[in-house]
Formats: C-alpha cells, sequence, structure tokens
C-alpha cells in the first residue's frame, strides 16, 4: 500500500462522512479517467469526438472530468467512437 491509499484508509476510519462518500466519488473519477484515457489512445481530440458523437466539445469535457451521472447509451456511444467497446458486469 502507497502512502497515498495509506493516508485515504487512515481518513476513512476517523471520518464517517468521508467513509461513506469516498468509494463512489472514486469510482466515478476513474470513470472519466478512464474514457480520457482510450480517448487519447485513440489519438482523438475532444473536437474530433465531438464531431463523431455530433455533440460539442464541452460536453465531451462533461463527461470526462463529471461522469457521475451519465448515461448507459452515451458510454456506449462514446466508447464506439474511439474504437472500444463498453464491458458492464454486476459484482
Amino acid at each position: 500500500m502507497d502512502d497515498l491509499q495509506r493516508a485515504i484508509e487512515r481518513r476513512k476510519s476517523n471520518d464517517a462522512e468521508f467513509a461513506s462518500t469516498f468509494d463512489k466519488g472514486y469510482e466515478e473519477f476513474k470513470i472519466g479517467v478512464m474514457l480520457k484515457e482510450a480517448r487519447l489512445s485513440a489519438g482523438i481530440t475532444q473536437e474530433d469526438l465531438a464531431e463523431k458523437m455530433k455533440t460539442k466539445k464541452s460536453a465531451i469535457s462533461r463527461i470526462e472530468n463529471h461522469a457521475d451521472d451519465i448515461r448507459l447509451s452515451t458510454l456506449y456511444n462514446y466508447a464506439e467512437a474511439v474504437g472500444k467497446k463498453i464491458r458492464v458486469s454486476i459484482q
């Protein structure tokens, strides 16, 4: 476990409110990062992706930076536009 993970775990054990919201927020952040990485690995700019998805660059930025309430259909469309597929699982 690295220093950041230890600090997070310490904060979660000392702060119930932080603990209750951290994991959800982290998962939402992680989705945005994965989307951005997929776009960059495909060599596509936000402008190019917006054009492919028939939307605006600001919408792509919002998806990548605030993926907290993204529709599944939007995820599928985004993935398709960057040449990827979305896989959903319930664990």
